[in-house]
């Protein structure tokens, strides 16, 4: 039986040139040039959807309150009247046990929605100021609104 030392064989291996490691750097460094910028935009839009997620789920918590007690919370009331029963205004009679949500989430900005009954866009607004809090704004720091969701 032969033995083979380590001198007797072979390397048959290549390393990267200069020039390959510097194409594939600049390719690199082109995608994330492209790619980076898109995904910080990412948080922004998810902070949305979370907003408009939300939203239509008090929509749904609002429409079980009236189901109940034939009307929605007041503004005085506000959106706390689906949490614990109100003291105050028109006492719902048939106000179920335990109230119909835990609690009020706060917006993805940690902001609070904005609620008002009767609405001056239909039965009652409810609405967020994104992300920069206060009311109106343009693209990033535009409203959510329940009368705009789909």
């Amino acid at each position: 039986m032969k033995t083979t030392s380590p001198r007797n064989i072979t390397h048959n291996q290549r390393g990267f040139t200069l020039i390959e490691v510097m194409v594939v750097v600049v390719i690199l460094g082109i995608l994330a040039g492209v790619v980076i910028p898109k995904l910080l935009d990412r948080p922004e839009d998810a902070r949305r959807t979370k907003a408009v997620l939300q939203i239509k789920g008090l929509e749904e918590t609002l429409a079980l309150y009236k189901l109940d007690n034939g009307s929605f919370p007041t503004t005085d009331q506000g959106l706390i009247a689906l949490v614990t029963k109100p003291e105050s205004g028109r006492i719902p009679l048939k106000y179920r046990d335990g109230g119909y949500i835990k609690k009020i989430p706060a917006d993805p900005w940690s902001g609070e929605y904005i609620y008002l009954a009767p609405g001056l866009n239909g039965d009652y607004d409810l609405l967020s100021y994104g992300s920069d809090g206060e009311p109106g704004g343009e693209g990033k720091d535009a409203d959510v609104q329940s009368w705009e969701i789909e």
